[in-house]
């Protein structure tokens, strides 16, 4: 066990590890035929890095003054569903060959999410190490669809870290390019809360947030823009209305038939997140503050309607630093054995196909385990702040 824990808590090794996992992933989607499908009568063919591809043509259909929300069935499956400052950023892969450049945008989401981990200031490396390996068959799945989802995770736990480090002008350029890749990033905004220097890291942020929005007209004009706004707008309108993922909104339809209005829940979701920061007398808790990150997390991925596999990574972290820095009794060993087991596991060959497809996906089985440690933080929450409240009173009564 003591050499288990010494391997683990070199962080070397476990970067290593990480970026063998990403070298591994693109080469086999680099090498995979093409796959064939049909739609609306017509036979097209997609890559097995389909992702990557849709973020690099981003780039070239925004240089060619082309809608970037509109299907080109011709280069790839699906729409680009992320901002014109995203595909702008693109550009940067956009001009290498897919071999090169999916290598570097996966390595781009291992490293950031590895170093990020290992940036958090008052946790030991053995932590480190183990955040890192719980969250690893999540980041993995993430990068074998050559998603940003790894990279989200790792940019919301930098925030964190340079926060804690009073480093509030990189934290907020965190936050901003979080949500300038996914709008969901703009969540991570609410750590700032436990933090002085409110109206500082306020002005920064609007410094980043005005940079990032107008990088795009190095390559469209203003007139160009304004339509793609548009067209974002209207796309993310009605992508919302298309499911429900594996989310809370999943949950709740798959196990209890519920089909209400989705921004009802949302809405209550994001009510209970923000009830913890009014405890502002625990702000000087460290485990509170983790605690926080953590639930900040999981709530971007199990109160978002279209969570789909590949967006775990960012609830496992959540998670990992969760467990980590809780106390380790039963319910809390059992919770995160629940989570690697149907979040991380469940959608592996590990379970045969027959559960997973009668009961582990339409049972969502994927998100409860996340939502139930996500509960399970907020109680705590509750419980430390009414201990907390009763340990005064008897104080005072005492004097």
């Amino acid at each position: 066990m003591d050499k288990i824990k010494n391997i683990i808590s070199k962080p070397w090794v476990i970067v290593l590890l990480f970026v063998t996992f990403s070298v591994i992933a693109s080469t086999q989607s680099l090498l995979r035929a093409p796959k064939q499908y049909a739609y609306a009568g017509e036979n097209f063919v997609q890559t097995h890095y389909n992702n990557y591809v849709i973020f690099k043509s981003s780039f070239h259909h925004l240089c060619e003054g082309k809608d970037l929300y509109t299907l080109y069935l011709n280069e790839h499956w699906d729409l680009f569903k992320y901002t014109p400052t995203f595909a702008t950023f693109f550009g940067i892969f956009a001009s290498l060959p897919d071999w090169l450049g999916l290598n570097l945008w996966n390595l781009l989401n291992v490293l950031v999410l590895a170093l990020a981990v290992y940036y958090l200031p008052k946790v030991d490396n053995l932590k480190k190490g183990l955040i890192l390996l719980i969250c690893a068959i999540e980041m993995i799945t993430s990068i074998q669809n050559s998603q940003s989802n790894a990279l989200i995770a790792g940019l919301m736990i930098l925030t964190f870290g340079l926060l804690e480090n009073k480093k509030y002008i990189w934290a907020t350029l965190c936050v901003a390019i979080s949500a300038y890749i996914k709008l969901f990033g703009i969540l991570g905004f609410a750590l700032f809360l436990m933090y002085p220097n409110k109206v500082k890291s306020m002005a920064y942020s609007v410094l980043w947030m005005v940079i990032l929005f107008v990088v795009p007209l190095l390559f469209v004009d203003i007139q160009q823009y304004g339509f793609l706004l548009s067209s974002f707008g209207n796309m993310l309108s009605n992508d919302h209305s298309a499911s429900y993922g594996y989310s809370v909104l999943g949950w709740l339809n798959t196990w209890f038939g519920w089909q209400g209005n989705k921004f009802v829940i949302v809405a209550i979701g994001g009510i209970f997140f923000m009830i913890p920061f009014l405890f502002t007398q625990r702000y000087t808790d460290t485990v509170f503050r983790y605690n926080i990150l953590s639930s900040l997390l999981i709530w971007m991925v199990i109160f978002n309607h279209k969570a789909e596999s590949p967006t775990f990574v960012i609830a496992m972290a959540g998670v990992a630093i969760w467990f980590v820095m809780s106390p380790k009794n039963w319910a809390n060993y059992t919770l995160l054995v629940l989570a690697f087991v149907f979040t991380s596991l469940s959608p592996t060959d590990i379970f045969p196909k027959t559960i997973r497809d009668n009961i582990v996906n339409p049972y969502c089985l994927k998100g409860v385990a996340c939502i139930a440690v996500w509960l399970k933080i907020n109680i705590d929450f509750y419980i430390e702040y009414f201990k907390s409240k009763a340990s005064l009173q008897v104080n005072d009564n005492k004097e």
